[in-house]
């Protein structure tokens, strides 16, 4: 399984979802648009994603990638299923969703930014959008806490 961070401006969140990857056993993350890098520009650690992530940003491989939109064009001729995390009209609750254990290694899981959330040209191009139902005041997670619960509930089941 690999994650797609477009957009997402905390390195917190970042970091938090390194470490929460590295312990679902993530291949792979791609940093879209924004998203900051473990590694900056100019070969310096990103201390505020290192300090959440507790060296899981030295653990799973990462690629930093313009656009969002464009890898994913990518990955699905590349045989991988695009599923997103999103509140849309078409999203369905998280736990309808199973993958066998032989299609995680072509299951892409996309997140979106924290104010934004995923664009509608991305959302277009997935092929599942899932969302967590909210039973109180707010109507989203943290980024962060949204992706720790639908990784392990893909990956338990």
């Amino acid at each position: 399984m690999i994650v797609i961070l477009p957009d997402i401006r905390s390195a917190h969140n970042v970091g938090s979802i390194f470490r929460t990857a590295d312990a679902a056993g993530v291949e792979k993350i791609y940093l879209c648009g924004i998203t900051p890098a473990p590694i900056d520009r100019f070969g310096r650690p990103n201390k505020e994603i290192a300090k959440v992530a507790l060296g899981a940003e030295q653990s799973i491989p990462w690629e930093s990638t313009a656009s969002a939109a464009a890898l994913i064009t990518r990955l699905k001729k590349q045989g991988y299923e695009i599923v997103a995390v999103e509140q849309d009209a078409r999203s369905i609750p998280y736990t309808h969703m199973r993958i066998k254990k032989s299609d995680r290694m072509r299951t892409a899981v996309i997140m979106g930014s924290e104010v934004e959330g995923l664009s509608s040209p991305i959302l277009k191009r997935c092929d599942t959008i899932l969302e967590i139902p909210m039973h109180g005041a707010k109507e989203s997670l943290n980024v962060g806490g949204a992706f720790g619960i639908v990784i392990f509930h893909l990956i338990c089941r």
